[in-house]
């Protein structure tokens, strides 16, 4: 089985490590920069409490080497996917399986609904319906990416060892071959795979996490643990949860795998991690900031619903941030 995972960053670099381990897989890694040299070099490097390993995996920032693959996990930030469209491309073959980022609401997600937006992309989150038409919505599986890592150093990806759970599923909900040999390859990793029937729910589950803590971290600089042990803070991330909650309900989502209460347990869980969205400010990247407020903001027009908090909350982070951004 031939998997490229494009983007060996904190996430796609932890996936990839541990992917290789399995006998029978042939897993790859688009990457670039010092990173791409250093897994070059030296093999990329998985630091855990459990100690060091070292995947040697192929590394390549042109994905036209690569040929088609079974399997693809764009392991991307949001804003990323688009420039790397035509690289994934590349990659597809007839029966290609796709994994799209699940940062913000995926290119996806109304494929095969019913109701005023089923089968319909979403103008706001895939501009021009490129990624609908490239990577087709019939290609992708869902997978939540509960995992708290961080690329320490070029080629170097940490895992806390904490949290580990990937949901994955079907957009209809149903078993499937592929479903099944995701699930293998993930198992036998180690990745501790979940299928599950309502992809759609732990999306949302995710995302309203990240679209809560984000912000949050990056306007206080706190770690997780920090945040958590807050009541006040406690009591406004509930309010951003809800918010967003509401308005996932009205587009459909009837049950919560996973409610307010888990989802700040596991942020208990993660212990001293710095959050995705501090880790870019840190080291003066841009922030994933677009494809969480557009995917708030897209579903919520659709659903007629307001969300003040959110937009109070994000109205602060943006102004830190231009103001960050100016001074530098």
């Amino acid at each position: 089985m031939k998997i490229c995972v494009f983007g060996a960053g904190a996430i796609g670099g932890f996936v990839a490590a541990r992917l290789s381990t399995v006998p029978g897989l042939a897993v790859s890694v688009v990457a670039r920069g010092a990173h791409l040299e250093a897994i070059r070099r030296h093999g990329l490097r998985l630091r855990s409490p459990a100690g060091e390993t070292t995947a040697r995996v192929a590394a390549t920032d042109d994905p036209r080497t690569l040929g088609a693959q079974d399997l693809v996990f764009i392991a991307l930030k949001q804003h990323q996917v688009a420039a790397a469209l035509p690289g994934l491309q590349a990659l597809l073959g007839e029966h290609t399986a796709v994994v799209p980022p699940t940062t913000g609401i995926p290119y996806w997600y109304f494929h095969g609904l019913g109701g005023p937006h089923g089968g319909r992309p979403i103008e706001r989150l895939d501009p021009g319906a490129a990624q609908w038409r490239t990577l087709g919505p019939a290609r992708a599986i869902g997978c939540v990416y509960w995992v708290a890592t961080e690329v320490v150093e070029p080629g170097v990806v940490h895992h806390d060892g904490r949290l580990l759970r990937f949901p994955i599923g079907e957009p209809d909900g149903r078993s499937s071959p592929r479903l099944q040999a995701l699930h293998d390859a993930m198992a036998a990793a180690g990745l501790n795979p979940e299928p599950v029937a309502d992809i759609r729910a732990w999306i949302w589950a995710k995302m309203i996490s990240s679209l809560s803590w984000n912000p949050l971290a990056v306007l206080t600089g706190a770690t997780l643990d920090r945040l958590v042990a807050s009541p006040e803070v406690l009591a406004l991330v509930r309010r951003l949860m809800r918010e967003a909650e509401c308005v996932a309900e009205a587009l459909g989502i009837a049950h919560w795998p996973i409610g307010i209460d888990e989802r700040i347990a596991a942020a208990r869980q993660a212990g001293a991690h710095r959050m995705s969205m501090l880790q870019d400010w840190d080291r003066g990247r841009p922030l994933e900031i677009d494809v969480l407020t557009d995917s708030i903001a897209a579903m919520r027009e659709r659903a007629g619903l307001a969300t003040p908090t959110l937009d109070e909350v994000y109205a602060l982070l943006r102004l830190r941030a231009s103001s960050a951004w100016a001074a530098r």
